[in-house]
């Protein structure tokens, strides 16, 4: 076991990864089965129920696997495959009929933003085992220094994803920032201590099995588990800088700061200190630690434009609150403008897109690339950019193909709008998405759990195309299988 752990980790280490525009590539396969699901759900099943989990599992899940796996080098392809019989039944279906406005009322899901983190979770849960075989291409595998990779972009759009949710208590309540500091913090802290928990038993647990573990990624005893449970502790202790500072112009620059020369040269003490105590054993999860934060808020000011029905409530909620008027509240449950969210995030993506390139320029560089190790200022402007973007790109296919609730047609050609009132919106999530999203952490425990078990029980680095894929296969029936089985019902774990 000593050998192969050995191997194992020389293996996964040193990687220098790809591309961003194949990255992307990759990537555009999620919005692509969301494309062809969304057809088949609009156009063969009109919207009143969507497929059963076999279906499902092929339109939303196996595109994924097959895109980091099989297809990888090719996933232009891929792409093309599912859109073109998403075209041919297009052109062959009558469209829907005709549609409503949103009805009012308290603060919704918005079903892209569902599709959003649900594909990123699956994403992450297919990858964290696929990376283990020669399947998935070592490009794809975490960068060692600097690079971009799937796996890269997998942790960075995790906490964007989390930072993005976090923005809801600031849209019902504009005063949440103000509330004194002692309350919040505790409250945060006895809901992140659970996952704190588990990044120590992690460390435990892969010190005691001789477990394949990279030390350069988060460093001795580190792991993501314990930056994820950090980032809401210290978003909270931001408070009182974030009611002067807003969210997007706070972390990203000063962490580059630090890590440079000009500031405390934390990119040098991540390259050459000794492991000789607890914080230089740890330095790569503890300097990355402020990047992440930067992500974090990022993807908290993010929320505060897609969260709510216009992208301009909360700046105007804000406004009022230091008016001392809250006749804006009500604004929470109006309808959406998903037109103007998508603007919104189109000019954000375009800044944050093009402010990456100015950067990336030779003479221009203010690192030597995009580094995940020390979540440097690229990096926050690489997850941000693209999560930005993809955010966009499910908005968008929501408001080609869902532009609103369906009303029922009744056979003499009218419409009855008192059966319109007892059908369901015609517009949510795939159900299996939906089904990720309400229990993803409990979903990504069990996914660390069989990869360990995958893991231990074979040596997947030696292990076929085809008895890797058929591992990957049955791991991802089980983990969606488990999450269909309890659709509907928020699992609740002892220690959460």
């Amino acid at each position: 076991m000593s050998d192969y752990k050995t191997l194992k980790e020389a293996w996964v280490s040193e990687q220098t990864g790809s591309s961003i525009t194949h990255v992307n590539a990759i990537s555009s396969v999620a919005l692509a089965s969301i494309a062809l699901f969304s057809v088949i759900h609009t156009r063969l099943y009109d919207g009143r129920a969507g497929p059963a989990f076999i279906p499902s599992f092929a339109l939303l899940v196996l595109p994924l696997l097959f895109s980091m796996t099989l297809f990888a080098l090719r996933p232009l392809l891929l792409t093309g495959l599912l859109l073109v019989p998403a075209a041919l039944v297009l052109a062959r279906t009558p469209r829907p009929g005709t549609t409503l406005p949103a009805s009012q009322g308290a603060l919704k899901p918005l079903p892209a933003l569902t599709t959003y983190r649900a594909h990123m979770m699956l994403m992450t849960i297919l990858g964290i085992l696929a990376v283990d075989f020669p399947v998935f291409p070592r490009s794809l595998a975490k960068c060692e220094k600097y690079g971009v990779s799937v796996m890269d972009l997998g942790v960075g759009s995790f906490v964007f994803s989390n930072g993005l949710v976090s923005a809801l208590p600031l849209l019902k309540d504009p005063a949440h920032l103000n509330a004194p500091l002692l309350p919040k913090l505790l409250a945060v802290v006895k809901r992140t201590a659970p996952v704190i928990a588990l990044g120590v038993v992690r460390v435990v647990l892969v010190k005691g099995t001789e477990y394949p573990e990279h030390e350069t990624e988060y460093g001795t005893h580190w792991n993501f588990f314990i930056t994820l449970a950090l980032l809401p502790i210290l978003q909270v202790l931001m408070h009182p800088l974030l009611k002067v500072v807003p969210a997007v112009d706070s972390g990203a620059g000063i962490q580059q700061l630090a890590l440079s020369p000009l500031g405390l040269d934390l990119k040098g003490y991540v390259k050459t200190a000794p492991r000789l105590g607890l914080i230089s054993a740890n330095r790569e999860g503890i300097v990355s630690l402020g990047g992440y934060l930067a992500i974090h808020l990022l993807g908290l000011f993010t929320g505060t434009l897609v969260l709510p029905p216009t992208p301009a409530f909360f700046r105007r909620m804000r406004d009022a609150h230091k008016k001392r008027d809250d006749g804006n509240r009500n604004e929470l449950g109006a309808p959406r403008q998903n037109d103007k969210t998508a603007i919104e995030l189109a000019s954000y993506a375009m800044v944050w897109w093009a402010v990456l390139g100015v950067i990336s320029m030779p003479g221009l560089r203010v690192d030597e690339g995009v580094s995940r190790q020390t979540a440097n200022l690229p990096y926050a402007l690489w997850i941000t950019g693209f999560n930005t973007s993809f955010i966009l790109g499910y908005l968008v296919l929501d408001m080609i193909f869902f532009p609103g609730p369906m009303r029922k047609k009744r056979q003499s050609g009218g419409y009855n709008d008192r059966e319109y009132g007892k059908e369901k919106e015609m517009r949510r999530a795939p159900e299996l998405l939906e089904a990720v999203n309400l229990n993803a952490l409990p979903l990504f425990l069990l996914a660390n759990l069989l990869t360990g078990l995958v893991n231990l029980s074979m040596q997947s680095m030696y292990a076929s195309d085809a008895k890797a894929m058929g591992v990957l296969a049955l791991y991802a029936v089980v983990v969606c299988g488990v999450a269909w089985g309890v659709r509907g019902r928020r699992v609740k774990l002892w220690f959460l």
